[in-house]
């Protein structure tokens, strides 16, 4: 009984980690990310893979990625500026799942 109340539980775990990565997904739909990124290669910015080995391993990585989304800016990546996304865009909650499925590529 407790070996099927454990494989319960971490059915759930995954299937909440599917959900919060769909929900991370379609929030960076709806900001309009994908028109600029992409999981695996670049567009018009750096693709994720790009971003998250750009960051690893780098202090407090999840604080300055929503940092630079919130402000924009340019010259990290290159010379193509990223337009600001403030909270009415995406949401700090939306941003911070979106961020750390982008870590994860």
């Amino acid at each position: 009984m407790k070996t099927l109340f454990l494989m319960a539980a971490a059915g759930l775990s995954l299937a909440s980690a599917g959900g919060a990565m769909a929900n991370a997904e379609e929030a960076m739909k709806k900001a309009g990310c994908t028109a600029c990124h992409a999981p695996d290669k670049k567009i018009v910015g750096p693709s994720y893979k790009e971003i998250a080995a750009k960051y690893k391993g780098h202090p407090e990585v999840v604080t300055t990625l929503m940092a630079k989304v919130r402000k924009g800016g340019s010259g990290t990546f290159g010379p193509v500026p990223m337009a600001p996304n403030p909270p009415e865009k995406i949401s700090d909650a939306d941003l911070k799942a979106a961020i750390e499925l982008i870590l994860k590529s």
